[in-house]
């Protein structure tokens, strides 16, 4: 059987690409952006809400729907049937960040009569997302190129591991990551786990648990020693644009993590926030953040930026 793949969620597009098989994809998500040379190949999905403006606004547009019981995407079910696909890869994790199984099972039984495979990831926690790579890599016939990326992603993990720990030397930074700014959101599915790994203290979320709403009161009582702002969907530069939001809270400004200047903004949409391979820059990020000075791993700048309160701008280091 000759591969021909949808890529239907921006983590599954790099897990494809890590397993070397890029070149059999034939659609992608409105979302996969990387790597640049999927960006040619025909879309086969759109929201169903426009995404500009601010976070409140999306909020908001997004809940409307929901409310009516309806999807937050929509997948373009003859667009696929052009394309003749042998697998189609989805999420069954979260209906509001990317194309979920429902969309495409009923995309799939209106026209779609090359009978793909579909594929369904779910990534709760991080050993998920290590399943995940297997899963697609089941699928796509190439399951031992699957365990050797997965043997890399753990390999990495466990140098930031030993690495951090060394240097906490006991108790690390404690930690709130922000996912999303109006309405405040905490963090939660593999980031908390993610904190540990880098040896510090998670304030808010669960691991494996889907991010949970906060208050800004119960941010200001946790006083953390670092915040890290990305939320989901926004690059750095989207995230500096509503950082006032934050600032202008009561109560904000005394936090142990703003008057010490360890407030930082990092790529949500690339890395925080991606179930994929590059799941571990972001654990490699807060290394870096957690211990500056200690760690230099080369995402500085580019997946994460100091912000000062004084200036109210980033500071790239």
């Amino acid at each position: 059987m000759t591969l021909r793949i949808i890529s239907l969620i921006a983590s599954s597009t790099e897990i494809i690409h890590a397993l070397g098989l890029t070149g059999y994809m034939v659609g992608r998500s409105h979302e996969c952006d990387y790597p640049d040379t999927i960006k040619d190949l025909p879309v086969c999905t759109s929201p169903k809400f426009r995404t500009d403006g601010s976070s409140y606004e999306i909020d908001q547009r997004v809940k409307a729907i929901v409310q009516e019981g309806l999807s937050v995407y929509r997948v373009d079910a003859d667009m696929v049937e052009s394309l003749s696909p042998s697998h189609i890869v989805t999420q069954d994790q979260c209906q509001v960040c990317a194309v979920s199984l429902r969309d495409v099972e009923e995309a799939a039984c209106a026209v779609i009569s090359s009978k793909p495979q579909i594929v369904s990831l779910k990534p709760d926690c991080l050993e998920d997302i290590f399943d995940d790579v297997r899963t697609v890599g089941s699928a796509l016939q190439v399951p031992d190129r699957a365990a050797s990326v997965v043997a890399d992603m753990q390999n990495r993990i466990e140098v930031v591991r030993k690495g951090t720990s060394a240097a906490a030397r006991g108790a690390g930074p404690r930690v709130a990551c922000i996912e999303w700014i109006e309405p405040l959101m905490a963090a939660g599915n593999w980031i908390p786990e993610l904190v540990e790994l880098a040896s510090g203290v998670n304030l808010f979320g669960r691991a494996g648990k889907h991010s949970p709403w906060m208050t800004m009161e119960e941010l200001v009582a946790a006083d953390p020693d670092v915040i890290i702002v990305t939320p989901c969907g926004f690059d750095i530069e989207r995230t500096l644009t509503e950082m006032h939001l934050l600032y202008e809270n009561p109560g904000f400004a005394a936090l142990e993590a703003v008057r010490h200047d360890r407030v930082v903004v990092a790529d949500g949409n690339q890395y925080f926030n991606r179930p994929g391979p590059r799941t571990v820059d972001a654990l490699e990020m807060m290394a870096e953040i957690f211990y500056p000075g200690r760690f230099d791993f080369g995402h500085e700048s580019r997946g994460w930026v100091k912000y000062s309160i004084d200036t109210r701008r980033s500071d790239p280091g």
